[in-house]
Parts: structure tokens; sequence; C-alpha cells
């Protein structure tokens, strides 16, 4: 029953048998915490090493190379495709390496980011889009199974922190992905292992995601319907990565009568 793009935000929500999430741009504005974590960290280490490593003049870390290169991947995916957008390659490093811009592998980059956006989360806490709580309630009032299907390693502490974690039926984040040797975004394979968890197929389930590596997943995958949220990214961009519909927030897809 896979849906052809259109710009209606009416979903028949009973026609599906789950509802799949991404979190960081979804449900939580975590997404721009991680922006500024990996912009700090990229900058950091562009400014010290970059030419010297891309051979020559490199150019600066912007905020159109997260969602081209960064957006809703895997960590280290992330840093791997940003470094080769700018002609560098380091190697994998170990789990020993120090975290920091200054840590020439891409592990100690990335895990340099996750150490900031740690950082934050623990100082600031976090708060749930308004609009996402309201579609989350009316899901839970149809009876529909849920999910978080994150990239992040962070997923269930940012949804404890964002006192949501008790509203899914299953977190498939990046800890889980590696242990079950799960290819991330923008491969399927973690929305299919969600939507294998909460009993159907993907065929039957509606994957949301702001990320055009998670829209490509779900479009990849055939899932049922793929919701873009553009928070950023532009709504031609996610309807070109296969999203069926786009909406600016969540409670667009709510009855209007739950506003």
């Amino acid at each position: 029953m896979t849906q052809q793009p259109t710009t209606a935000t009416t979903v028949d929500w009973r026609a599906y048998g789950a509802v799949l999430f991404d979190l960081d741009g979804v449900i939580t504005p975590t997404a721009v915490v991680h922006r500024a974590a990996w912009s700090e960290m990229f900058t950091s280490f562009l400014a010290a090493h970059g030419a010297r490593l891309a051979g020559g003049p490199v150019a600066p870390y912007a905020e159109a190379d997260y969602f081209a290169h960064v957006d809703g991947k895997p960590r280290y995916d992330g840093v791997r495709d940003f470094l080769a957008s700018r002609g560098i390659r380091l190697p994998e490093g170990t789990p020993s390496d120090p975290a920091g811009s200054d840590g020439l592998s891409v592990r100690s980059l990335g895990d340099a980011k996750n150490a900031a956006f740690n950082a934050v989360l623990e100082r600031d806490g976090v708060t749930p889009y308004p609009g996402s709580v309201l579609l989350l309630d009316h899901l839970a009032s149809l009876g529909l199974p849920l999910a978080v299907v994150s990239s992040s390693a962070n997923a269930p502490a940012v949804l404890t922190a964002a006192g949501l974690l008790d509203r899914f039926g299953t977190v498939v984040d990046g800890r889980v992905a590696t242990e079950l040797g799960l290819p991330g975004k923008p491969a399927p394979d973690t929305f299919v292992h969600a939507a294998t968890v909460l009993d159907t197929s993907p065929g039957r389930a509606v994957v949301l995601e702001d990320a055009v590596s998670g829209v490509a997943a779900g479009a990849s995958g055939d899932f049922g319907l793929v919701i873009g949220v553009d928070r950023g990214a532009g709504p031609e961009t996610l309807l070109a990565a296969g999203a069926h519909l786009v909406v600016a927030d969540l409670a667009d897809l709510a009855p209007s009568d739950e506003h």
C-alpha cells in the first residue's frame, strides 16, 4: 500500500501496523545540538590539519555539510563522508584513540563530537517538540505500536531526558545496529528490524524522518508511507530522496481537534 508523493497531510493511521520515528529533529530538537557539535569539531580539525592533509587549501565546514554528509548517518560514517568531501582520508582508529580534533583518526573525531553532544545534553536537558508529543498522544490513542530508529548511540538517554522512553515498543539505535551487524541509514536495515520487532512488515509501517539519509532508507526499504519532516533540509530535497509527503511539524499529522 505504498503511497505516491503528495502535499496532503491527512494520514489514515489505522491502515498501518506500526510507526517508526527517527529521533533527532523529529521527536526532539537535539539535531540543533548535533549540528553545533559537528561544526565545532570539524572547524577545529580543519583549522589545525585540513590544508596539510588535503594537500592544499580546504573549504571550511558549513551548515550545508551537515545535511549533505552527516545528518542521519552513523557517527563514524558521517566523519568519513565529510572528510572525503574535502579530499581527506584518515585511518579508522581504535577505541583507545583519544577523543579530540587533534586525534587523527575517524574514531577519534567521531568520539570528540559525541563527547560534545553529551556535555550539552547533560547540562541543558531536552524538551520534545510539542507537535511531536501531540502526534504520539494521538497514535497511542489508536493503539499503534511505535519505535524509535536512530543512528545515534545516545537515543535512550535522549528519550529518558525528554520523558518519552516508555512510549516506544523498541528503540533501535546505533549501539543496537552495531551489536546486530545492521548497516546504518541510508540502508533500510534498522527500520526493517524495528518493523519486525513490532510484528509488522515494511509495507505496513510508516517512517518519519527529517534526514535525507533516513528518508532514502525508508524509500529503499519499500515502507508503506515515508513522511519527511522539514527541519532544514527543504521539502524538495526530502521529496527527491523518496518522501511521500513532507510536513513542517508533526502536529500537522494529528487531527485538528487535538491541536
